[in-house]
């Protein structure tokens, strides 16, 4: 249940964050970059899962299992840094912390099932959610699967968000 609502519950807690922040130039300048790195790391993920049909170990899943949540938990503590305000920083933190873990479980069973000699061998060598702390990683980056995975719905959204808390910042 929860794992169907989080995308509707994003978009609802997005719209509230937006709302209730208080940008400031400082605040923007502080947590943008936080949000690019996150939407990059969400990027390089996009660009080398198939979804159900090969288990991804390449990319940045050498680094961590998840990345596509790490960078998302990057994208949403760069918003929080942006928005200026602990509520609308709450709002963002806090879902997180209390879904996505949830999230993860249930996906790593639902590997476990589709891949049942390979997903073992993966999770004993990489690590859930941090990522191993390296700057190498065996490339496999594709765009066309970037592109299939409709990521740059990411990066469009960073873009509007920015603009909006920008336009903000500006009008305060």
């Amino acid at each position: 249940m929860v794992q169907k609502l989080r995308v509707p519950m994003g978009f609802a807690i997005a719209a509230a964050v937006l709302y209730l922040a208080e940008p400031t130039l400082v605040s923007i300048l502080v947590g943008l970059p936080v949000a690019v790195f996150g939407a990059l790391f969400r990027a390089l993920a996009a660009g080398v899962i198939k979804k159900d049909s090969t288990l991804a170990t390449s990319g940045v899943y050498a680094l961590t299992r998840n990345p596509l949540y790490f960078g998302s938990s990057l994208l949403g503590t760069g918003f929080a840094i942006m928005s200026a305000n602990e509520f609308a920083a709450a709002l963002i933190i806090v879902p997180f912390g209390l879904v996505y873990p949830t999230v993860m479980l249930r996906e790593e069973a639902h590997l476990c099932r589709l891949f049942p000699h390979e997903f073992p061998v993966y999770r004993a060598k990489v690590p859930r959610f941090f990522p191993h702390p390296t700057l190498r990683f065996p490339g496999s980056f594709s765009w066309a699967q970037y592109v299939s995975n409709r990521e740059y719905n990411t990066l469009l959204g960073l873009i509007g968000a920015v603009a909006v808390l920008s336009a903000k910042c500006w009008l305060r």
